[in-house]
């Protein structure tokens, strides 16, 4: 196995067309040192922090349960699905010592990927140069919005690249790459999310198996479009020295190679709209967001009709000033391709409340309960205001245009001055 890293190395230098610059050092590891090294780097890692401090969010948007606990789901899952890796601190890519040689040679082709991403990039710095400031400093500011989807982005790249290495790797015998046997890449994607081999996975919310194997499989078609764009230096090179900054560019990347440019939502004025409520959370609500979202409360079918019109979206999450318990207050706005899209985006929310709260009251515009209003799963699209008082305050669904705006568990004044800061008179910036 220590020799073969030579060989594999070799492999996926010419693959990529990343130069080797120097040898990479080599280490079997027990399960012992492989637990303690995820145990480590879970408290290390600053996107696992972000998801930790996310996972309220998450919760009160449902998409995971209120009760799961998500930092110890990551490491058994880790733990369950490792198979070799690659240690940029110190350099060192790590063999396994209870998994069979053979089976670890594509593993190793991934890994070694990654030796040669960090000798060209510096994998570290390369991708602490996507950090929001709020993650720098661990205080989330809007300006978070602007850079929130980053990070999510260049991990894409990095899988993704590893991924169509080991791919090709395993198909060198027949002679063929992944770029030419695209169909061998879906069998492997469906795979990633089926988790056969991970009980702790294959029992975990739909966000989270789209979430953790996002950057594999997303990331393996980005590379594979860039690489039949332009070749290898494009696919590989060429994503690092310009690298897509969207979850969007990933999931679409003729977005990326088209040097689409989507003009900034309007922004409202975060201080002065939540003056009554300490600042939990703020984040982009991203392409990839609404696909899962929409996958979880409609359809696959229907995810994958509504996320390509995307145009813009972001989130503030926080408490009453002075409340440590209660319900978390979350105002969410967005913007679609179209009126229609925006009107169907919103049903498709609405959908959502049926199983996210037990309580929902339709209100009328006197703010009285309406006692025949239509169920929220019965609409195919949806427009103007419509509001709802559920067990953990009012919901307020409103669109206007393109535009949509929502408000949970908000108090109905800071609900208004949001609505007319950003229908009315929030600045582009």
């Amino acid at each position: 196995m220590f020799r073969s890293v030579d060989e594999l190395i070799q492999f996926a230098s010419g693959d990529t067309g990343l130069p080797i610059k120097h040898e990479v050092k080599r280490k079997l590891a027990d399960r012992q040192e492989v637990e303690s090294y995820l145990d480590k780097g879970m408290k290390d890692d600053k996107d696992a922090k972000r998801l930790e401090r996310s996972s309220e969010v998450l919760k009160k948007f449902g998409l995971i349960p209120r009760d799961f606990q998500l930092g110890p789901f990551l490491v058994s899952m880790l733990k369950e699905q490792v198979a070799g890796y690659y240690d940029p601190k110190k350099k060192t890519v790590n063999i396994l010592n209870w998994v069979d040689p053979e089976q670890q040679k594509p593993v190793l082709a991934h890994e070694l990927t990654h030796a040669l991403q960090d000798q060209s990039f510096g994998m570290e710095k390369w991708m602490k140069a996507a950090e929001t400031e709020g993650e720098k400093k661990n205080d989330p500011t809007p300006a978070d919005i602007d850079t929130d989807e980053e990070s999510e982005a260049r991990e894409a790249v990095v899988e993704g690249q590893a991924m169509v290495v080991m791919m090709d790797y395993s198909l060198a015998g027949t002679g063929k790459t992944l770029l030419e046997m695209p169909q061998i890449g879906e069998a492997m994607k469906q795979g990633m999310l089926d988790g056969p081999d991970s009980p702790t996975f294959s029992k975990a919310p739909i966000f989270l198996k789209e979430e953790l194997t996002f950057p594999y499989r997303y990331g393996m078609d980005f590379t594979l479009a860039l690489e039949k764009a332009g070749g290898k230096r494009l696919g590989f090179e060429g994503a690092f020295n310009n690298p897509p900054t969207t979850t969007r560019e990933i999931m679409e990347p003729e977005t990326y190679l088209g040097h689409e440019k989507i003009e900034p939502l309007k922004r409202i004025d975060f201080k002065k709209d939540f003056e009554k409520y300490d600042t939990f959370d703020i984040g982009a609500m991203g392409e990839f967001d609404v696909d899962v979202l929409v996958e979880q409360y409609v359809s696959r079918q229907e995810a994958e009709a509504v996320y390509p019109a995307w145009r813009g979206g972001y989130y503030f999450a926080g408490r009453a000033k002075g409340e440590k318990a209660g319900p978390l207050g979350v105002m969410y706005v967005s913007r679609w391709a179209s009126a229609e899209k925006a009107a169907e985006f919103a049903a498709d929310y609405a959908k959502s409340l049926a199983q996210r709260y037990k309580k929902r009251q339709a209100l009328g515009g006197d703010g009285k309960v309406v006692e025949d209003a239509p169920p929220v799963d019965s609409w195919r699209t949806l427009r103007g205001r419509h509001a709802w008082m559920t067990e953990e305050g009012a919901v307020v669904i409103e669109v206007r245009g393109d535009e949509v705006l929502v408000s949970e568990s908000m108090d109905e004044e800071t609900t208004k001055r949001v609505e007319g800061d950003f229908f009315d008179g929030a600045e582009k910036k």
